[in-house]
């Protein structure tokens, strides 16, 4: 069965965007002299990547207008607007507690949960994902998207690993 991760950048305060969904505040707090890069390490277990409409827009507008950047990996847009798919990206207006379901089932690597927040909070309230990959940035936003709102049931993790470099701390933690 696949693993089910989210890996996200949050603020101090909680939130993955700012109050006009941007996410332009998403660096250290200078230069990374320690070069540490966990995302290489984090895709190496992955191939398929499910993500909501608004982060799938912000990608192909705002981050990475002239290049799809996911272009290893299989990749799932949640949307209620109809679209065309490819080889690599299937737009679904499927649940996406449903999606994960499913494609936990089949053979591979895992899944990576990449945003947005109301795709992330279903997952969240249905208790789905198994590992929470947290980078918390050195920024108070004081308003915006929130990562995790309020929920119906308490979900107990246990911490395994912490690492700090450029002023940003990664938090990676499993269920227990």
């Amino acid at each position: 069965m696949k693993k089910v991760s989210l890996f996200i950048a949050m603020s101090l305060d909680g939130y993955i965007a700012d109050s006009k969904g941007s996410v332009s505040w998403l660096a250290g707090q200078g230069n990374d002299d320690d070069n540490i890069d966990s995302y290489s390490k984090f895709v190496n277990d992955i191939d398929t990547i499910i993500m909501g409409w608004n982060t799938y827009c912000q990608i192909v507008t705002e981050l990475s207008p002239d290049e799809w950047v996911y272009h290893d990996f299989t990749t799932y847009v949640v949307t209620h607007n109809p679209k065309i798919s490819s080889d690599k990206i299937h737009f679904t207006n499927e649940s996406p507690v449903e999606l994960v379901k499913k494609l936990r089932e089949e053979n591979g690597k895992g899944i990576w949960i990449c945003g947005g927040a109301n795709l992330i909070q279903q997952l969240v309230k249905k208790d789905v994902i198994d590992c929470y990959y947290i980078t918390v940035i050195p920024t108070i936003l004081g308003s915006g998207i929130r990562l995790f709102e309020k929920a119906d049931h308490e979900i107990k993790l246990k911490l395994l690993k912490t690492q700090s470099y450029n002023g940003m701390t990664d938090l990676i933690y499993i269920k227990r």
